[in-house]
């Protein structure tokens, strides 16, 4: 892992990462360099947010490696693609000092499988890694799975009102949209772009106006957020950290080809954190999905449907990513439809790309936390 050390040493401490895409949503995967955090996950996550824009269920034997998730607006409690594409990296990866608990993983020779579990912000994720006949390494021919944190729904068909100032053009004379709300590891509100007031399916992806989907979801996010009515429906039991509007994704049921042994299909497209787009199918929104689903009665446990992005239509159905609920659960301290949740399976294949290593100079006249460009016409 130390081989990106370049033509020349300038004597600088070194940020190394992994790159990997799981349907083209890039991953980087920092393994060295990031500043040393305390606390919990949820005070590291704090602290990094704070200060940085071993944790303790690792310590406890409880999980193998903690992570923390990193967008362009910050940290989010959970991202399904990253852990797919870190479920791989984990068991490839031989060095203890990247990973100190990698020799306690154990193999299943008859599956031809390694599990492990991941602290996250949300808590813990169990991910179930195929590998070659003797385990030394993961098969990127089949898919990763990950069993998602308790998922539950806690609004269907709301009614979301929509004063002036959040309204887009699509909408026409209407003053508010009907949308659904769900958990899974992170709060999403699932609404139809003919809800959104977009004509055309999602099956015209090139010609797809990606600016007006953005503005639209935008004005949505805002508005939810801006009414207090709302705020029950982004409540977590266990921790008001946790409480957060993370995404809108946009629907499409109409849409998409079903993996094998899937019962159903519909696609997605996912603004999330700062109106980013995921070009995969957003592991954390099909936990939420099926978990609302299954609120709804329109699924039962074991049966599997098929989730796509825009990306995973146009590559012909590759990198579709599958959603079954695995295990009713509780929810303790929730009320309503949330106390009945899920654990979900979500499974999805995640490939490397390269290795990278970065550097800052303090001479450097930059402000030492990076910069990004933006898209003005956004």
């Amino acid at each position: 892992m130390d081989s990106a050390k370049g033509p020349i040493d300038l004597g600088l401490k070194k940020i190394r990462c992994v790159e990997m895409h799981t349907t083209g949503e890039p991953t980087r995967i920092v393994y060295d360099g990031f500043p040393s955090l305390q606390g919990t996950l949820l005070e590291q996550r704090a602290q990094a947010k704070r200060d940085h824009d071993c944790t303790e269920l690792v310590g406890r034997g409880e999980a193998h490696m903690g992570v923390l998730f990193m967008t362009n607006d910050g940290f989010s409690t959970m991202c399904g693609h990253a852990t797919i594409a870190l479920g791989r990296f984990l068991v490839d990866t031989h060095d203890k000092t990247v990973f100190p608990k990698r020799a306690e993983l154990r193999h299943d020779p008859d599956s031809h499988t390694t599990e492990l579990n991941l602290h996250t912000s949300c808590g813990i994720v169990a991910v179930t890694v195929p590998t070659v006949a003797d385990g030394s390494r993961s098969d990127p021919a089949k898919p990763v799975s990950f069993i998602s944190v308790p998922s539950f729904a806690t609004g269907v068909q709301v009614e979301v009102p929509l004063p002036a100032e959040y309204r887009w053009p699509q909408l026409g004379a209407r003053t508010s949209v009907l949308a659904d709300f769900a958990y899974g590891g992170a709060f999403y509100c699932m609404v139809s772009h003919a809800e959104l007031g977009f004509d055309e399916s999602l099956d015209k992806a090139p010609k797809v106006n990606l600016h007006e989907y953005s503005h639209a979801t935008e004005r949505l996010k805002s508005a939810i957020n801006a009414n207090p009515d709302l705020k029950p429906l982004l409540r977590h039991p266990d921790s008001l950290d946790l409480g957060f509007l993370y995404s809108i994704m946009v629907v499409d049921d109409s849409l998409g080809v079903a993996a094998r042994g899937s019962s159903g299909v519909e696609t997605g497209l996912c603004f999330f954190a700062d109106q980013q787009v995921d070009r995969s199918p957003t592991g954390g929104a099909v936990a939420a999905r099926v978990a609302l689903a299954y609120a709804k009665g329109a699924r039962t446990l074991g049966q599997r449907w098929t989730y796509h992005s825009l990306l995973s239509n146009v590559c012909g159905g590759k990198g579709a990513f599958v959603g079954s609920p695995c295990a009713e659960v509780e929810t303790s301290g929730a009320d309503g439809i949330a106390k009945r949740g899920v654990h979900v399976k979500v499974e999805g294949q995640a490939f490397y790309t390269g290795f990278s290593s970065f550097v800052v100079e303090t001479q450097d006249f930059l402000p030492q936390d990076g910069f990004a460009f933006r898209d003005l016409a956004s």
